[in-house]
């Protein structure tokens, strides 16, 4: 599918849907259900961030391990994943396609956690986890959020 040629008067990211005009003709803005979505990523690698920061200073304090560099690795994953939903925070406010994927696989993993932990009888804790993460599987899906989050990438510059 080709684009159609680009106005050299207009604005300096045609894909930009926060810069193309909407239907009444005005510069649209970022919808707050993606406000929202992106705030509850955010959250939850904030969440990620300081549950790696406890889990350091446990393992680099003498709590017993039985692999040290398998606790390693695991805190690894968590600075990973939580610079990766970091990312997705950033690059969903900005409305980039891809980060509804990302964001709803985030939910999903925070799912597997949070519904065992509030069957288990950390009502409080999976609650925690459960509501944000309804709430964003639900707005991924609204029309608002579909349509803002229709950015490929940037123009290349010359």
């Amino acid at each position: 599918m080709s684009r159609p040629p680009v106005n050299p008067a207009g604005p300096s990211f045609p894909d930009d849907p926060r810069r193309a005009p909407d239907a009444a003709g005005s510069r649209g803005s970022v919808p707050p259900a993606a406000v929202v979505v992106a705030l509850v990523a955010g959250a939850e690698a904030t969440a990620l961030l300081a549950a790696a920061a406890w889990y350091a200073f446990q393992l680099f304090s003498g709590s017993p391990v039985l692999s040290f560099w398998g606790a390693v690795f695991t805190l690894g994953l968590l600075l990973a994943f939580s610079a990766w939903l970091y990312a997705v925070a950033v690059f969903l406010h900005r409305g980039y396609r891809w980060t509804r994927a990302a964001a709803l696989v985030a939910q999903l993993f925070v799912l597997t956690i949070g519904v065992p932990a509030l069957t288990s009888g950390l009502v409080l804790a999976g609650l925690a986890m459960v509501v944000p993460a309804l709430l964003a599987i639900v707005l991924l899906f609204s029309s608002k959020v579909i349509n803002f989050a229709s950015r490929t990438g940037s123009t290349p510059t010359l």
